[in-house]
């Protein structure tokens, strides 16, 4: 019934909680390259030097960090950072944020109070989505890791953590704990020339869990959890040491997208191929991601529709005392604005105007270089930099939504001041995590490809160095 290519790339398969979901397929020959990884960005594969803390590995060709090395430990370091997060989430689970005094009468906001009010006016699918990314998705991550490190810690690891460290990877972009503090921040300064406003230990605790986990993320290194499993061996899976040799042909060799293992098989790989299934984390392998230039087309066309609509219609509504308008984002910039909150204002207008025509506009541009297919290699460069920017800056656009929800959750007085949310704010959250996905689906890599940096090919039987050749001619195929 469910098949796991229908998914993911199989993310619960191979020591996973649905392992037993998993089909055996036809795995092709390949053998492993030891001390080599791929430039995720621009797809060069190069010889990894041993890295000793406090140090970090660039690629050669686009500049892109490939690797670091923290100076901490791998497992204490970020398992006290992780523990100190667990807790200030739990006591915020259940600490008001703020309380808003209007004439006498009180209103509290606590972190569930945005989501149910959203859902209490009939945007169930903005509440959701505020759920996640405020409320669950942190649990989930801080869950994820602790589970991770456990694991990581005993001698040996067991095999439900190369799922879950893959989960965690994928997971970790929706927790948006530093994003919904820049808004609940926002909504603050439209609520103090409103009424009273009382900051209650709600909002430290939320200050300190961005700050923790902040702190977490710096010090963990999944490169260093996924070397602590040895691969484990199958028949006919050998290692090519590439220490000191010529590297295989780049057409000839994939790495994985998950955990970064790098593969070389014995003829030219295509670039969307099903090479069987990653031995050490389990996830399907091929040298490109799927169908990447025609999946970010559409979700780049589709946020663009909504992005007009997002930008014309209301936001919200605020009512004082029976007067009031509908707000559309840019008429609350220049709310912000004129009450002398420059700094403020500027950010909301980054965030929320700027910041997905940027997203839109530079992916359109990378896809366009790759269509092209001629492009040098300084603009390359500058526009496998422009990708990580764009990557980074996508969530930081949901400062609106969680502002608008904030505010619908606290200002609830009926005729005296109340805020509900309108049709804008569900074409704006669209078009956010339309960029967002098409952000994660597209593949830089594909841009070198078509400028031909990528496309070395290489006939084994004239590769200089029989010995090498003849490795890569004795890998048979095998069962997975």
């Amino acid at each position: 019934m469910f098949r796991k290519d229908r998914f993911h790339k199989g993310l619960w398969s191979q020591g996973g909680a649905c392992s037993i979901l998993r089909h055996d397929v036809d795995q092709p020959p390949l053998k492993v390259v030891a001390g080599v990884d791929e430039c995720d960005v621009c797809g060069l594969f190069q010889h990894v030097p041993h890295l000793r803390p406090g140090y970090v590995q660039t690629c050669a060709r686009c500049g892109g960090n490939m690797a670091r090395r923290r100076r901490t430990s791998e497992i204490v370091g970020p398992l006290v950072f992780c523990l100190s997060s667990l807790a200030l989430y739990i006591v915020l689970l259940v600490s008001p944020l703020m309380v808003l005094n209007i004439y006498g009468r009180e209103n509290m906001v606590s972190l569930m109070s945005g989501p149910m009010e959203m859902a209490r006016q009939g945007f169930g699918g903005i509440a959701i989505l505020v759920a996640l990314a405020s409320v669950f998705m942190p649990g989930i991550v801080l869950v994820c890791m602790a589970l991770i490190l456990y694991g990581a810690s005993r001698d040996e690891m067991p095999r439900w953590v190369r799922p879950l460290l893959t989960w965690y990877e994928r997971l970790r972009p929706w927790s948006m704990v530093e994003v919904y503090v820049i808004g609940l921040l926002v909504a603050y300064t439209k609520l103090v020339d409103l009424a009273l406003v009382i900051l209650q230990p709600g909002v430290y605790l939320l200050g300190g869990l961005m700050v923790m986990m902040a702190a977490m993320d710096s010090a963990f290194d999944a490169d260093m959890i996924w070397k602590h499993r040895s691969v484990r061996r199958r028949r006919g899976l050998g290692v090519y040491i590439a220490e000191g040799r010529r590297l295989p042909p780049e057409k000839h060799m994939l790495s994985c997208h998950a955990c970064g293992l790098v593969f070389v098989a014995r003829g030219p790989v295509d670039n969307e191929q099903d090479m069987g299934d990653c031995p050490r984390c389990g996830q399907i392998l091929r040298r490109r991601k799927r169908n990447s230039l025609q999946a970010t087309v559409c979700f780049l066309v589709a946020a663009f529709i909504f992005y007009i609509p997002a930008n014309l219609l209301p936001v919200m509504s605020f009512i004082k005392v029976g007067h009031g308008s509908p707000s559309t984002i840019i008429s609350g910039v220049i709310q912000l604005w004129e009450a002398g909150l420059y700094f403020l204002a500027f950010l909301v207008l980054f965030a929320s105007i700027t910041v997905p025509v940027l997203k839109v506009f530079l992916l359109a541009m990378m896809i366009g270089c790759e269509c092209r297919g001629k492009a040098s290699q300084k603009s390359l460069k500058r526009l496998t930099g422009l990708y990580k920017v764009v990557v980074f800056i996508g969530r930081w656009s949901m400062i609106d939504v969680f502002m608008i929800s904030i505010l619908a959750a606290v200002v609830r007085f009926g005729f005296m001041a109340s805020v509900t949310a309108e049709l804008g704010v569900v074409f704006f959250a669209l078009v956010v995590v339309l960029t967002i996905f098409a952000a994660d689906l597209y593949d830089p890599r594909r841009m070198w490809d078509a400028a031909g940096y990528n496309q070395q090919g290489l006939d084994v039987s004239v590769w200089d160095g029989e010995e090498d050749g003849t490795e890569l001619q004795d890998m048979e195929p095998e069962k997975a």
